[in-house]
């Protein structure tokens, strides 16, 4: 979301455009799956409520608006030889070859152990879905698996409705498990206006090979 913010035009040429060129490609060449990797960030502005797939889409930033906006172009680009998944993550953590410390948990994590201050930037209000990249994984392969009437231009959250948590939530569990680190916020720290809730169950109904 930083990025975006410095270039919202860059975020929509290669988050928008770039994605439904490759789907458009990956058609055109044959190919009978398309999973992409969509974000419960585009539910944005969801509240408490919880929501699940058939929720309006309300993203806020170049980043969440862009998945949306793939979203309604490709799901336009289906038919009886072209299959394509949404999967919507909810928020990544977990170690990977190139960790990225923008992520929420991640970054809470990193503050922790080189600062010895669990850092949250908001008032800790906002809740987030959080998903481990391993299961993210486990969800692809599922859907791949899956009989194409059951995904066929599907959106999928990719989670599990017990992991949202209030930003606030998320930093007591990281001060309980980094020794020696206490709780800071920002100075003027603020309600995030991207909050939300979502539900998971329609994947764990529909795809039971995901088991997170």
């Amino acid at each position: 979301d930083p990025l975006s913010d410095l270039n919202p035009d860059i975020t929509y040429d290669i988050n928008h455009a770039a994605s439904v060129r490759l789907a458009r490609l990956a058609k055109e060449a044959g190919v009978a799956r398309f999973l992409y990797s969509s974000s419960c960030s585009s539910y944005g502005q969801a509240g408490d409520a919880l929501v699940d797939e058939t929720a309006d889409l309300r993203p806020i930033t170049a980043y969440a608006i862009s998945k949306v906006r793939v979203e309604h172009d490709v799901t336009q680009m289906a038919d009886d030889r072209f299959s394509p998944t949404f999967l919507r993550n909810a928020t990544a953590y977990g170690v990977s070859p190139r960790l990225r410390f923008d992520l929420v948990l991640n970054n809470l994590v990193a503050w922790a152990y080189a600062q010895g201050r669990v850092y949250i930037k908001s008032d800790g209000t906002p809740w987030r879905p959080i998903v481990h990249i391993e299961d993210i994984s486990r969800a692809f392969i599922a859907a791949l698996e899956a009989s194409e009437d059951v995904v066929f231009n599907e959106a999928f959250n990719v989670g599990q409705t017990a992991h949202n948590y209030q930003i606030r939530d998320l930093a007591e569990i990281v001060a309980g498990v980094v020794p020696g680190c206490k709780i800071e916020f920002a100075d003027g720290a603020g309600p995030d206006t991207r909050s939300y809730r979502v539900s998971f169950e329609k994947i764990r109904r529909k795809l039971p090979a995901f088991r997170p």
